[in-house]
């Protein structure tokens, strides 16, 4: 028989917000894997992980690039996460350093935690558009306040978590790099389906936080 807290723990780790635990370089954001294991471990004391081996090295140098992989057990089910070696811009690094395949292992790891349940949202908008790009067409007719509060954007996903709004420190972020990049709130706000920043959800924070830091990088 099934235990049930078994089969639901991914979304008791799904539930936990992590949005104080970020930690970003340049235009991207990681979770803190220190707080990766710390989360993982209170919440299953047995849980494990393994960094995979290929003839002997933690590491697969191929002609496309160089790959490391991390396999999580959580209450007896493992899973396992890809992930390449890449430099502070998430370019392929072809000749890494030991340093390098370390670092990629830390993040492979908060990775495959990841697709236990805790963190999974942070990684939802990686492939969304910068938010400066121009408007189709078809956005472009004017939307009442009522309208946005109902429209989901087509690329968005619907986030995981779904607890408090951001915090104040969180709003100040923003508010900082609004001002720096000089973007215009309202379709940033519309984009995300608020009419405040204190509707913005822990969930959206990382994409907020990733497309205005991408554009601040343009």
């Amino acid at each position: 028989m099934t235990n049930k807290q078994d089969s639901n723990y991914f979304t008791e780790l799904a539930a936990i917000n992590v949005g104080e635990h970020i930690e970003r370089k340049g235009q991207f954001s990681y979770l803190s894997w220190p707080f990766a294991v710390a989360q993982l471990r209170q919440f299953d004391a047995s849980a494990t992980w393994e960094v995979m081996r290929f003839d002997g090295l933690p590491y697969l140098a191929t002609d496309y690039g160089t790959f490391v992989e991390v396999a999580v057990t959580v209450r007896g089910i493992t899973l396992s996460q890809i992930h390449p070696v890449l430099d502070s811009r998430n370019k392929p690094l072809q000749a890494p350093s030991v340093f390098d395949i370390n670092t990629s292992i830390q993040r492979c790891l908060v990775k495959a935690i990841a697709l236990h349940g805790l963190g999974l949202y942070i990684y939802a908008g990686e492939d969304l558009p910068v938010t400066s790009e121009e408007p189709r067409a078809e956005d472009k007719a004017p939307v009442s306040s009522t309208t946005r509060k109902s429209r989901t954007p087509p690329s968005a996903v619907t986030p995981i978590h779904s607890g408090k709004g951001i915090t104040t420190a969180q709003m100040a972020q923003i508010e900082q790099l609004l001002d720096e990049t000089g973007s215009d709130r309202n379709k940033l706000l519309a984009y995300f389906g608020c009419e405040t920043l204190a509707e913005i959800t822990p969930a959206d924070f990382p994409r907020v936080i990733r497309s205005l830091e991408k554009r601040r990088a343009a």
